[in-house]
């Protein structure tokens, strides 16, 4: 896709912009807890793809997941305000959906902040269906959404189990 930013594995020179920009559009009024150690060590993680959208030398965008034997946990997903709504966020999930299919993932589930509506519309389009919601989930004030796809096929979708 030519003019669109490629998406490729964080390396650690991405650390420090990835931390501040999970500070800036996810953690808001919150602790901040995505600091640059944190998102260092996920980026070192075997169990772990940290993937990043650069354009013209600036993160756009970055996700996190979290890898299991069947499931994945999408941790972060965060899109720089001024590239929000060009298709950049579903970019980068379907990369790590992708991964996750080569890898025989069945399952990816997400948390998002219940007072974040867009977020939730956006999981929502890209085919990942609510689980529920937890109360206080997040610094034990603001709720969170749970949301999942079904990635395999052949995989129990959880609301038939």
């Amino acid at each position: 896709m030519l003019g669109l930013p490629a998406i490729r594995l964080a390396t650690p020179a991405d650390a420090q912009a990835i931390a501040a920009l999970s500070r800036d559009a996810i953690e808001r009024g919150l602790h901040w807890r995505y600091t640059p150690a944190r998102i260092l060590a996920a980026i070192r993680s075997r169990t772990t793809n940290v993937a990043v959208a650069h354009g013209t030398g600036a993160l756009h965008a970055f996700a996190i997941m979290d890898y299991g034997d069947t499931t994945a946990h999408l941790v972060l997903l965060g899109v720089q305000t001024t590239q929000r709504r060009r298709g950049l966020g579903a970019r980068l999930l379907t990369w790590l959906e992708d991964a996750a299919r080569i890898a025989g993932i069945e399952r990816v589930d997400v948390e998002c902040r219940a007072d974040n509506p867009g977020a939730i519309a956006f999981y929502r389009r890209c085919g990942y269906r609510v689980q529920g919601v937890f109360p206080h989930y997040y610094e034990g004030r603001i709720d969170a959404v749970r949301l999942a796809k079904t990635l395999l096929q052949d995989a129990p979708d959880r609301d038939q189990m």
